[in-house]
């Protein structure tokens, strides 16, 4: 069995300039999503899809591999994540090396641990499932939300039926954390993402937090302060 951790860190980043590389608590937020992969023991392969020539330097010195640049075509805004996994397996297959599963790790990430590195991969092996993910559930019922009316400027319960139900009476409902995602490599290729079962890694609000803006940065950072007091990282 032959496992790669693959991490996509592209140069471009118009909301937070460098963001794949800016300093988080005292150095490159992409080391966390490095560090957690190479001490996990998890993978024969730590990569990193890079168009970047400083990010390609500083992710090597950490410990990782770049046998290759990332292709114009998968460098744009346009790009999917997807795209980018299958370019990055298909060249790995050029070089003969083959891989039965892969995890893609973000590198703006600092709250991925070994821990749920493992536990991700162990449930893949387990439940021969298409793909496993950390998940967050949803912090106010999203059938209780409110959507714009056709004026625009008045609101409107999206689902009426909802209206009165007690928040503990609703279905709960999770999203994306947006930290890594573990998929078998052979279902993937085959079916250009990945398809059949999803598993679930479930996260607390505390260890999930994305990053789009500079108030978002130094909220991860205040969470993953938190996180080493309570011994949680």
């Amino acid at each position: 069995m032959s496992n790669i951790a693959i991490i996509t860190a592209r140069g471009g980043s118009k909301r937070i300039p460098r963001k794949n590389i800016k300093e988080f608590l005292g150095k490159p937020i992409i080391l966390y999503s490095i560090e957690a992969a190479l001490q996990s023991g998890l993978f024969d392969e730590v990569m990193v899809s890079t168009d970047d020539e400083e990010i390609a330097e500083i992710a090597k010195a950490a410990g990782a591999s770049v046998p290759f640049m990332r292709s114009k075509e998968n460098a744009n805004d346009f790009a999917t994540t997807a795209d980018v996994l299958m370019e990055v397996i298909g060249e790995y297959e050029k070089m003969g090396r083959h891989f039965e599963y892969m995890a893609c790790l973000y590198p703006t990430n600092p709250f991925i641990t070994v821990e749920k590195l493992t536990k991700a991969m162990k449930l893949m092996m387990e439940k021969d499932c298409a793909e496993v993910l950390p998940v967050v559930q949803f912090s106010f019922p999203p059938q209780r939300c409110f959507v714009f009316d056709e004026d625009g400027k008045s609101l409107k319960f999206k689902w009426e039926e909802y209206k009165n139900s007690r928040s503990q009476d609703l279905e709960k409902m999770y999203h994306d954390a947006g930290q890594f995602y573990c998929f078998d490599v052979e279902n993937f290729m085959k079916n250009k993402g990945a398809k059949g079962a999803i598993y679930p890694i479930i996260c607390k609000d505390t260890e999930v937090q994305d990053i789009d803006t500079e108030e978002d940065w130094k909220m991860a950072e205040l969470k993953v302060e938190f996180m080493k007091r309570a011994g949680l990282l």
